[in-house]
């Protein structure tokens, strides 16, 4: 395995820097300046804030347009996750048969939608969002509500990041180097 030169440990370096000043952003978005969103609750606004950051994290990507389709993938797999399990939730509280089904719902989902690449997405984002939905199980339906604005914030926030970071960096997207050579 080569060892990377100087100027591929300056572009991770700036990468990462970025990728963790997006990440913080996210996190206090949801956490401190958009807490109200999580109807009062503290430990709402803070699963909120890490959810926006694990989308920000999953969005970014070493070029913008990856970014944005890292984005659109990581937000139709919430929504799927969203619309399956909100309507789960307003009817029915969560039970280990439901963990299970639901899962497999999110993840048929995008496949007959021809989308298969966002079914894991969805998948784990069931899990996660029923796990969490039954920590506090008299507001379970509200749970696909804030995991979704969470999403949009956080993966708006990771776009956003790599379209400020191709231009500080003053790195040509990666898409534009491959053509380049």
């Amino acid at each position: 395995m080569q060892r990377p030169g100087i100027r591929e440990v300056r572009e991770a370096a700036a990468d990462s820097a970025l990728l963790a000043v997006a990440s913080l952003v996210s996190y206090w978005l949801m956490a401190d300046v958009l807490s109200g969103l999580h109807a009062g609750s503290r430990t709402q606004a803070i699963i909120g804030g890490l959810w926006a950051a694990i989308a920000t994290i999953f969005v970014s990507k070493s070029s913008y347009q990856q970014s944005v389709t890292a984005a659109v993938s990581r937000v139709a797999g919430t929504l799927v996750s969203f619309v399956v399990c909100f309507v789960y939730l307003v009817f029915l509280p969560v039970h280990l048969w439901a963990f299970a089904l639901l899962i497999g719902v999110s993840a048929l989902a995008p496949t007959l939608a021809g989308r298969p690449g966002d079914a894991p997405t969805a998948a784990i984002t069931t899990a996660v969002l029923l796990a969490i939905a039954a920590l506090d199980p008299h507001h379970a339906w509200l749970q696909p509500i804030f995991r979704l604005a969470d999403t949009v914030v956080g993966a708006i926030v990771g776009v956003a990041a790599a379209w400020v970071g191709r231009r500080l960096i003053g790195q040509p997207d990666a898409s534009v180097k491959k053509s380049q050579s």
